[in-house]
């Protein structure tokens, strides 16, 4: 059985004293890690269930099938990235399945052998660091290989010194290219011009534009939502950042945007009033109050399921717990399944992160926030960051945000603090940092009770 311990190395590989010896050794392999990748994998379960992140963390560490020793395993590896083409659930029965079609279950050892995998796993959280021991030991596999050719040609005495010395070039940059986790050299500008001319060409051009907020004035201002970066939305209790979101939300996806959007506030049932309130022009307190939704009312709540909700790109997600992993798994589990271009999260003081016992609140939100930075570049989307504000204005706890932010929308809404206000439904979208250009204060108008905001003179 395998150990918990993910580092754990399997047996010693056989060592002799003479060079001759090297071509009849037993190459480097682990077969317990190998079965414990394996049985990672055939947990997966349904892309929905918690199980499903750690057969993608296993797989983005780059294993393939190429890198086990035994072919049994290589197959079955195979057969469980099939199924998830295929958008099929993963199990032993699936996988079982598959392989009784292919026509490959007796030669991995047949359905008692996945089974021997799976129960090879102490914890699948581990998978990827089974997976890097099987990498590394097919990695030494490869270095045998390259040296033995390197040997094999130089005892033949064919060619000449200049023959030996390509094929050792040749075997060594294949060997060294390889390199489970190496770093290849950035690129040098003089690569990166012809990229950036074409790039400024589309933007020049209007080709290329960032994905709509939702607001014109707000798109022109900061060239809307750009891959790889942050967009914060800070407002006290009440003001209606959460709509303001999720009003970009959805006009993003109207856009043909992909996105999510993750609420540790509201349920999904919440979410879906608010978007009907908003796309159908139905008051919220009608579709929350018996008996108050008419004929007409019902009939537009009726027509956004065939004009809106059932082409719409926008996914909403309330997860379980409050964790960052649990937002990022779902945030993978997007990408694989068609794509994400935007992620919203409501809001970063809720959200918590693994952290030190003795971190205090305003470290661990400042985690959140270089967390969903982060994510940002590794999935190539953009995310709004919804804070709230203290009574001062700060954002609560932490302005670390603010340096992770490459937009800060503060909302202002005049008629919050003022019932008597000349400015009732305006509302200030107040632009404190923009990376993509000026500050300044964009004026939208707000229709709450259709729980809207919208460029003043839309109607």
């Amino acid at each position: 059985m395998f150990t918990n311990n993910p580092r754990h190395v399997d047996h010693d590989d056989a060592t002799a004293p003479d060079a001759g010896a090297a071509f009849t050794r037993i190459p480097p392999h682990d077969a317990d890690a190998e079965q414990a990748v394996i049985g990672t994998l055939m947990l997966a379960g349904s892309p929905t269930s918690a199980s499903y992140r750690y057969f993608a963390e296993t797989l983005e560490t780059g294993i393939r099938p190429a890198d086990y020793y035994r072919p049994a395993h290589a197959t079955i590896h195979r057969a469980v990235c099939d199924l998830r083409q295929a958008g099929e659930p993963i199990d032993i029965r699936t996988v079982t399945d598959a392989l009784t079609r292919s026509g490959d279950l007796a030669r991995i050892g047949g359905a008692p052998y996945l089974v021997t995998c799976a129960q090879a796993v102490p914890s699948a959280a581990h998978g990827p660091a089974y997976a890097e021991i099987v990498r590394a030991k097919a990695y030494r596999r490869t270095a045998i290989e390259a040296a033995t050719r390197i040997m094999e040609y130089a005892y033949s005495g064919e060619g000449d010194e200049n023959d030996v010395r390509d094929l050792i070039e040749q075997q060594l940059t294949g060997i060294v290219a390889g390199m489970p986790g190496l770093q290849a050299a950035p690129p040098t500008v003089g690569d990166l011009y012809l990229d950036f001319i074409a790039d400024l060409e589309a933007i020049q051009e209007g080709r290329k534009t960032g994905t709509t907020y939702g607001f014109a004035d707000l798109d022109a201002l900061t060239s809307g939502m750009q891959p790889g970066n942050v967009t914060v939305i800070a407002a006290p209790s009440g003001v209606g950042k959460s709509t303001l979101a999720l009003n970009a939300a959805v006009a993003a996806a109207k856009a043909g945007a992909s996105v999510m959007f993750s609420s540790l506030e509201m349920s999904e049932n919440e979410l879906m009033q608010k978007i009907a309130a908003a796309e159908g022009k139905i008051a919220l307190h009608h579709m929350t109050h018996q008996g108050t939704l008419t004929p007409d009312r019902w009939e537009k709540a009726r027509r956004l399921g065939v004009e809106l909700f059932n082409t719409l790109p926008l996914r909403v997600y309330r997860p379980d717990s409050a964790s960052l992993g649990d937002i990022a798994s779902a945030a993978r589990a997007c990408v694989r399944q068609g794509g994400l271009g935007i992620l919203v999260v409501d809001y970063l003081q809720l959200i918590d992160v693994e952290s030190s016992r003795n971190a205090n609140r305003e470290q661990v939100v400042a985690a959140v926030s270089r967390g969903l930075k982060n994510l940002a570049v590794q999935l190539d989307c953009h995310v709004i960051a919804l804070s709230q504000l203290n009574d001062d204005g700060l954002m609560r706890e932490s302005r670390a945000i603010k340096n992770d932010a490459s937009v800060v929308i503060k909302v202002h809404r005049p008629d919050a603090e003022d019932k008597e206000s000349p400015r009732a439904g305006e509302v200030d979208l107040i632009v404190e940092k923009n990376r993509f250009g000026p500050t300044a204060s964009v004026t939208v108008a707000a229709q709450l009770h259709y729980s809207r905001f919208h460029d003043m003179g839309q109607v």
